[in-house]
């Protein structure tokens, strides 16, 4: 059974979503992937389907990280289900980011993102084992990162 987060958790939760926040804005690609488990699964912008987390950095990361700026994910918007045990949560939270255009004008850059996240007791980490993003609807599927 999935239940809303209690306080301890919904603020454990915010502080993984916050730090991974962090790791995109300033490209820390091994801490974000530390926080994964090896085997995350998740879709792609330039695969299909990722498996593990080696193809997740170097697939996806690498390639889509760099191109914008501005990058934070909005915990005070986000939404999370926590299991029974208390060990597997769900949280969908919305992000900003800025995007440039090949001639380097620059465009609003919004997406979501859901991540599945468990971990081996109640005071263990969370690690991502399930994570997914996108651009919300009609935001430019490209950017080329910022010129100068």
């Amino acid at each position: 059974m999935n239940v809303p987060a209690s306080t301890a958790d919904q603020l454990s939760l915010t502080e993984w979503v916050d730090r991974f926040s962090g790791h995109v804005a300033n490209l820390r690609y091994d801490e974000a992937a530390a926080m994964m488990d090896p085997e995350v699964n998740s879709f792609s912008t330039w695969t299909d389907v990722v498996e593990g987390v080696d193809h997740f950095v170097n697939g996806q990361w690498r390639n889509v990280w760099p191109t914008m700026t501005d990058f934070v994910l909005l915990t005070d918007k986000m939404r999370t289900r926590v299991s029974g045990d208390r060990l597997m949560a769900a949280v969908m939270v919305t992000w900003t980011s800025t995007g440039y255009a090949l001639d380097g004008a620059t465009f609003d850059r919004p997406g979501r993102c859901s991540f599945v996240l468990v971990r081996d007791s109640l005071e263990g980490p969370w690690r991502g084992v399930q994570g997914h993003f996108s651009l919300m609807r009609g935001v430019p599927q490209q950017s080329f990162g910022p010129r100068s």
